[in-house]
């Protein structure tokens, strides 16, 4: 990602393992239900269930659900600096969403029962004047902590804008 001159990061980051817990979730679901199906159908193909068949068939459902998992988690990475938000997703594709960070008016988390058990949650961003609504980190480890870190980069930001160029602050 290209960043301008004098824009230092204060968070990076990617979502946690414990927040795509419910990913994995729907996944076993799947699984199980192709697994069923296989097995429907080596009952209905012959006179008794073929394990051997349905077992493969699970062993690499499950495979396919953890990689994708693995990948979604991997390949979407948050981050906050002096100036800007940046959530950036994909491999082949690529999609960045970003917006200044002096635009940022609202910083909210969001955390249901279970996001509270695994100690995850999502930070929502409400930006002015944007029409993209949708810019929310999601599945952050320690939410309140990328609450700190954007406040943290408005109070420099808001430095950075006051003091004049060539000035020093005293730091």
């Amino acid at each position: 990602m290209n960043y301008e001159k004098d824009e230092t990061i204060i968070y990076q980051g990617h979502p946690c393992w414990r927040g795509i817990l419910s990913f994995y979730v729907r996944g076993a679901g799947i699984v199980i239900l192709i697994a069923l199906i296989a097995a429907l159908v080596t009952r209905v193909a012959g006179d008794s269930i073929d394990w051997l068949t349905v077992i493969v068939v699970a062993a690499i459902g499950a495979g396919i659900v953890v990689f994708a998992g693995l990948v979604k988690r991997l390949t979407t990475t948050y981050t906050i600096s002096n100036r800007r938000l940046y959530i950036r997703r994909g491999i082949l594709s690529k999609k960045v969403q970003q917006t200044n960070l002096a635009r940022v008016q609202n910083v909210n988390t969001l955390q249901s029962p279970v996001d509270r058990i695994l100690r995850v949650g999502k930070v929502d961003f409400d930006t002015a004047g944007s029409d993209d609504s949708d810019f929310t980190f999601i599945a952050i480890a320690n939410p309140s902590a990328v609450v700190d870190a954007v406040h943290k980069a408005q109070r420099e930001g808001e430095r950075i804008a006051v003091t004049p160029a060539g000035a020093t602050d005293g730091l």
